[in-house]
C-alpha cells in the first residue's frame, strides 16, 4: 500500500530547502567531502553525479543517534525493522556508491529502489532520476524513511509498504530497479516490471563458485533479462528472495 502519495514529486533538487543547506550540510560537508576523496574516488566511483549526490545527502540523518559518530566510516550498518532486530543494513559508502555508479541511473529514468532500510539510498536517487519509488515491507522502516526523506527535505520518491518481491506493478515500468540485498530467487515479478531495455541491480552469488558480486539483470528490447557480473561484494541474502530449501531424502 502506498504510505506517502504526497512525497510523489518530481525532484527539483535532491536535497532542498534552508534545514538541508544550512543545519544539517554544513554541520558534516567536511566528513561527507573526506569520505568522497579517501574512500569512494579510490574504488573507482568517478561519476560525478554520483559523488555529488553522496557530498549533499547527509548519511547521519539515516542512523540511529547511537550510530552518528560512525556515519562516514567505511562500514555497513545495520537498521532495525518491525522486530526490533537489524532486518536491513546501510552498505558500506564506498559499495553503495559504485552499486549507483552501475546502475547507469539517467535524469529521466524512473526508479524502484527495494529494500533501501531508513532511505537513504532513496535520497541519494532523489537528485539522479526523474521519479522514485521506494519498496520496504516494513512498516517500521517505511516510517523512518519517511521522517528521514522529510528532514533532508528530499524530493521525487514516492514511499510503499509491500512484499519485496512482488515489486510495485502500479507504477511500472522502471528503466532501473536496485535491490539493496542478496538474490536467489523470485526475481520473475520484478524483471516483468522493467523497461524493455531496463535493468536490475543487485548482489547473487553465481554458479561455479567464487565470491559473490554485484550483478546486473539486462533486458534487451523485451528478452528474457541475462545477467551480467559488475564488480565483487556482499551482503546477506534477503528473505524475500531466497531459495526454498530442497528435500533430502
Amino acid at each position: 500500500m502506498a504510505l506517502a502519495a504526497t512525497d510523489h514529486v518530481a525532484p527539483e533538487s535532491g536535497v532542498a530547502g534552508p534545514k538541508a543547506a544550512n543545519d544539517l550540510g554544513k554541520a558534516t560537508a567536511h566528513l561527507r567531502r573526506t569520505m568522497v576523496e579517501r574512500q569512494l574516488r579510490p574504488y573507482d566511483v568517478v561519476d560525478l553525479p554520483v559523488l555529488n549526490r553522496f557530498l549533499e545527502v547527509p548519511r547521519e540523518v539515516f542512523l540511529p543517534p547511537a550510530l552518528e559518530a560512525v556515519a562516514y566510516s567505511d562500514l555497513a550498518i545495520p537498521a532495525k525493522g518491525d522486530s526490533g532486530a537489524a532486518s536491513r543494513a546501510m552498505p558500506a559508502p564506498l559499495v553503495l556508491a559504485r552499486f549507483l555508479q552501475v546502475a547507469e541511473i539517467q535524469p529521466g529514468h524512473r526508479v524502484l529502489d527495494v529494500a533501501g532500510g531508513t532511505g537513504y539510498p532513496a535520497a541519494l536517487l532523489s537528485g539522479l532520476a526523474a521519479d522514485v519509488t521506494a519498496l520496504e515491507s516494513e512498516a517500521e522502516l517505511v516510517a523512518q524513511a519517511r521522517k528521514n526523506l522529510d528532514e533532508v527535505g528530499a524530493t521525487g520518491v514516492r514511499l510503499e509498504c509491500g512484499p519485496l518481491e512482488k515489486g510495485v506493478p502500479g507504477a511500472a515500468p522502471f528503466d532501473v530497479i536496485l535491490v539493496h540485498g542478496a538474490v536467489e530467487a523470485n526475481l520473475d515479478d520484478l524483471l516483468r516490471q522493467l523497461t524493455p531495455n531496463g535493468r536490475l541491480i543487485a548482489y547473487m552469488r553465481l554458479a561455479g563458485g567464487g565470491g559473490m558480486k554485484v550483478v546486473a539483470f539486462e533486458r534487451s528490447e523485451g528478452n528474457a533479462a541475462g545477467v551480467r557480473p559488475l564488480f565483487d561484494a556482499a551482503a546477506p541474502v534477503l528473505p524475500a528472495f531466497a531459495r526454498a530449501p530442497a528435500f533430502v531424502f
